[in-house]
Formats: structure tokens, sequence, C-alpha cells
């Protein structure tokens, strides 16, 4: 196993692609290769998908699922209980690799400009339960079955990657940024379920008249 903790978020990313089998992988073998950096790591990987426009088929739920539970491993402050069902779950290496090849040029990015700030909100046993309810609420909406609507997939992830790098990191300036993109969630949904309950009313009312 590589020394990961020695590596940047990109490095790591890079070094696990190119263990991938060309079989294809699962989940546990994916986070087993990640290592060290640990859960929010992980986290950060399964954001991937939804961010790039690259494809692995029916991860919605899955991912969004077990980022989840890393929330409520981060709330509780203990590694958390994943389900064998979904760490066994087959990924294609035709999909998988390129997934973290190209998510390997965005966390590059983030290596940047990523570092040790804001310590109020990255520090402290009540502050971190807090940031994991954050996490978990992201990773709900992330479940959401609405991933033919534009952004719906996109912001939720948002959410999950800012607030788990700046966990990952005590970059108080990506967890604000992780609160902003949930918010910003909360009402595009809001928004959504709004102009649904509209368009139900018009109809009914073109149906009776």
């Amino acid at each position: 196993m590589f020394q990961d903790t020695e590596q940047s978020l990109a490095s790591t990313l890079l070094t696990a692609s190119t263990q991938i089998p060309t079989e294809g992988t699962t989940l546990r073998s994916l986070f087993a290769l990640i290592g060290e950096q640990g859960m929010l790591m992980f986290c950060m990987v399964l954001t991937i998908p939804f961010l790039l426009p690259v494809s692995i088929p029916g991860v919605s739920t899955v991912f969004g699922l077990l980022i989840t539970l890393i929330g409520v491993g981060v709330t509780l402050n203990r590694v958390p209980w994943l389900p064998r069902a979904l760490m066994d779950r087959h990924l294609n290496a035709e999909h998988l690799v390129p997934a973290l090849e190209r998510g390997a040029k965005l966390f590059a990015r983030f290596d940047r400009v990523i570092r040790p700030r804001w310590l109020a909100i990255t520090h402290g046993a009540t502050i971190n339960r807090v940031n994991g309810l954050a996490l978990v609420l992201a990773g709900l909406l992330l479940m959401a079955p609405l991933g033919f609507i534009p952004f719906s997939n996109t912001i939720p992830a948002l959410a999950c990657l800012f607030l788990a790098a700046g966990m990952l990191q005590r970059d108080g300036l990506f967890v604000l940024a992780g609160y902003l993109a949930l918010a910003g969630t909360l009402v595009y949904f809001g928004a959504l379920i709004v102009a649904a309950l509209v368009a139900g009313n018009s109809l009914r009312g073109l149906i009776r008249s």
C-alpha cells in the first residue's frame, strides 16, 4: 500500500487509477486503494460522477447512501457501518478509470488552494457533529430520484465535495462553500416542488374545464 498520507489528493487518485484491474473492481477495493486518507477522501471520490462529464450508470442512490453513512460516522466520531452489498458492488474499469483520472485533474485544483484556515468551523467535537449532519443531509439530497433534472445531482454533490474536503484539510472556507451549496440545493429542490405543485394544479384546472 502506498503512503497516501504523504500524497496530495490528486496523486492519490492517479495512483489508485493505475491499480484498477481491467475486469473492474468493487467499492471495497477502491476504498482500500485510497487507504489512509480515509472516509472523507472516499466521500470526495464518490462525488466525481456527478461533477464531471463521465458516466458510471446507476450510482446516484448507492453513492448518496454511502456518503450519508460516512456523514453519520463523522457525526458520531466513529468508523461508520457500510453495507456489504454496497461495498461489494462491482464497478467497470472502463467507467471508473476515466472518472478517477478526471477527478484527479479536478482535485489538483483543490490542492493548489486548500489549506488549514478559518479553524473555528473545522475544529471541535460540536462543530464536527454539525458538519457531519450537513454531510448527511447533502448525501440524502443526492439520493433524490431527480437525476433527469439538470443540476439535481450536481449541486448536492458539490455540497458533499466541499464539506468533505474542508473537513479533511481543516479548511473552513471550503466547509462554508459546502453549506452554501447545501442551501442552494434546498432552494433549488424547493423551487422544483413548487413548480410541480403549480403545474399539477394547472393541469387539474384544465381537466375540470
